[in-house]
């Protein structure tokens, strides 16, 4: 990547740090015989285990009857399973069964994984910096698309 300053810069790294990512998490979903949406729902029950079906179907942004034919997908596949939620028995909770962080479902995270280690290699608050910045910038640019 050549080296631009500025806006474009930016935008340009952040592209590439996209699509880097993204292929990554192709080739893992293509080793893994598993779509799309399956691999984000696995990632997400996996930062939220215990999460109810109608919590997963607002986060992926699909429709009650295309979350419950997921959760089949998952638990016939015995990647999930679904718990009676001991508060309410007409709710059920997903929980994962794999160990997403061993093969071969680690690679669905090594990207995000190595990003970490390089992260941790910066210069102390660096990565906050940035990520701040880049919150800002993000703020502010949905602020100025809403005028």
């Amino acid at each position: 990547m050549t080296e631009e300053s500025g806006a474009r810069g930016l935008r340009k790294a952040l592209a590439e740090y996209t699509r880097a990512r993204s292929a990554a998490l192709a080739i893992a979903r293509r080793d893994l015989h598993i779509g799309e949406g399956d691999a984000i729902a696995l990632l997400h029950i996996a930062d939220h285990p215990g999460i109810r079906p109608t919590q997963l179907r607002e986060h992926l942004g699909i429709t009650a009857a295309g979350v419950t034919a997921l959760i089949d997908r998952l638990v016939d596949r015995g990647a999930v399973r679904r718990d009676v939620d001991l508060n309410d028995r007409r709710v059920n909770r997903i929980t994962l069964t794999i160990d997403i962080a061993e093969e071969p479902w680690a690679q669905l995270t090594r990207f995000d994984d190595d990003f970490d280690l390089a992260v941790g290699a910066l210069e102390g608050g660096q990565a906050g910096e940035f990520a701040t910045l880049l919150d800002a910038l993000t703020a502010d640019t949905l602020t100025r698309g809403a005028r």
